[in-house]
């Protein structure tokens, strides 16, 4: 009989709480988390035991890990495993929650705002700049920058959709609904724009399917590869600064 299995994460920004619902089912089962894997978890198995779990995003020098660890120990809480900023923690029923208050829920979800942003702003910038080029270049090279832009826009978009999710995640706790509601406006908006320039600066409808297939295997892959990579690396090289 198996002893570990795997199984996939709903995304923490998308759907955090069901990641952790999700968990503490399979604990009942006799099955427990035990590491962070690619977009998911690896459970072992175990006795029959009800957890509770929870999630917590943040960026710690190497002279921090132990003070912080010790502090949810001592809450409860202990430590399961950690994937560059973010770690995961478990619990018996009826402990008080990590996150008690919305000041320190506000927290949770700036610091993983600020982990993805490391990620997304660079990548939006040159995602932006090989649009420009395939729009002033022309030839060959137009086609083969539009490919480029293309394949980056397939990751840019979900990678985009991902941080607008934490910030809206951040505006709910704060009940700011004017936030919320331009957030969904501005991604209407930017999803139309693409559209638009993938329309207008494409010379035929074949390089229009060619980039879009290209774009959406590119995506696929390399969006979630790309996002465990760039956190564990930003949390590496912080470590190395401390």
């Amino acid at each position: 009989m198996r002893q570990t299995k795997y199984i996939m994460s709903g995304g923490l920004a998308f759907s955090e709480d069901k990641d952790m619902e999700k968990l503490r089912r399979f604990s009942l089962e006799g099955w427990h988390v035990s590491n962070f894997t690619f977009m998911g978890y690896t459970l072992k198995k175990g006795e029959s035991t009800d957890y509770i779990y929870s999630v917590d995003y943040r960026s710690l020098k190497k002279d921090e890990e132990e003070e912080y660890f010790d502090f949810f120990a001592s809450s409860g809480w202990a430590h399961i495993t950690s994937k560059g900023d973010i770690h995961l923690f478990r619990a018996q029923p009826n402990t008080k929650p990590i996150y008690s208050d919305r000041d320190t829920s506000v927290e949770k979800y700036g610091n993983l705002a600020r982990s993805m942003n490391y990620f997304a702003i660079p990548f939006a910038l040159i995602t932006v700049l090989a649009w420009v080029g395939s729009i002033i270049s022309s030839g060959t090279f137009k086609s083969i920058m539009l490919a480029i832009a293309v394949i980056f826009t397939a990751i840019a978009l979900p990678t985009a959709w991902t941080v607008i999710a934490t910030y809206n995640n951040k505006w709910k706790v704060q009940e700011k609904k004017g936030l919320v509601n331009l957030l969904k406006t501005i991604l209407a908006f930017l999803f139309l724009i693409a559209v638009f320039i993938l329309l207008y600066v494409s010379v035929s409808a074949v390089n229009i399917l060619a980039s879009m297939i290209i774009g959406a295997i590119a995506g696929a892959i390399a969006l979630p590869t790309a996002i465990w990579v760039i956190m564990s690396l930003c949390h590496k090289m912080r470590g190395k600064k401390a």
